[in-house]
């Protein structure tokens, strides 16, 4: 696949989690797919509990893609997201408070499927945002 149908992969499987249509989401995914998460490698199966819980706590999350750029089979680009604490998530119960945080991807995508991903979330100005920690470091 050229660099371009590998960005228009990206752009499809947001387009699609933005208008909640989960099924034709995952189908985007290879079985065997692997993210490389800052925690450890997680299935296709376990990215799709962590994503149904942080969907449950942001159930209004809308995703931007900006500054996208591919080579060969790869892909990288960073996601604005905005959305709003209205479930608990990873253990903090809903704020109701509106966030907004960009998060930076690197993705590989073989025969029209994401294989593997590559990501870092903004974790830190996510619970600034939330009042779970400040600047200082205190609650």
């Amino acid at each position: 696949m050229s660099p371009e149908e590998n960005k228009a992969v990206i752009l499809r499987l947001y387009d699609l989690i933005n208008q909640k249509q989960l099924d034709a989401y995952y189908e985007l995914y290879a079985p065997d797919f692997i993210d490389h998460a800052s925690t450890g490698d997680r299935s296709l199966e376990q990215m799709k509990q962590f994503e149904a819980m942080a969907t449950a706590a942001f159930p209004d999350a809308k995703f931007t893609v900006d500054n996208m750029v591919a080579e060969g089979d790869k892909v990288a680009f960073q996601v604005h997201c905005r959305m709003t604490h209205k479930g608990t998530f990873r253990g903090v119960a809903p704020t109701g408070k509106k966030i907004e945080v960009i998060n930076t991807h690197i993705v590989k995508i073989v025969a029209n499927k994401v294989m593997e991903w590559w990501g870092t979330m903004d974790n830190l100005g996510m619970m600034q945002q939330l009042g779970i920690v400040s600047l200082s470091g205190q609650k």
